[in-house]
């Protein structure tokens, strides 16, 4: 990281999300629905690419979700997940030391 350090708040804020991609499955998620068809997948689309069951998968997607990395919308009985994209630009900022305190704020 290079530029302006960040403060103990902007650290704070951050941890959840970089927690959450701290996980394999959970990184391979977010490789997987930013890479789908439309930028959007629901757990249907994702199950068959792990060894894990649909219940699993969707708490990692939960975990996603609060760290503020996807948005889900509820279509019937499928729940869609699409990478939240300033969030994730946001975080490649700060990891690449670009980020100025308007970036920063979108993690939070």
């Amino acid at each position: 990281m290079t530029g302006e350090p960040l403060s103990a708040a902007e650290a704070e804020k951050v941890t959840p999300a970089l927690k959450a991609l701290g996980d394999p499955v959970r990184l391979r998620l977010m490789s997987l629905i930013a890479a789908h068809e439309g930028g959007e997948a629901c757990v249907c689309d994702l199950n068959e690419s792990f060894d894990l069951s649909q219940p699993t998968i969707s708490r990692h997607l939960k975990i996603l979700h609060d760290a503020g990395l996807l948005a889900r919308e509820k279509r019937g009985a499928w729940v869609y997940y699409r990478a939240q994209t300033e969030a994730l630009t946001s975080l490649a900022a700060l990891i690449t030391g670009a980020a100025d305190t308007t970036d920063r704020k979108v993690l939070a």
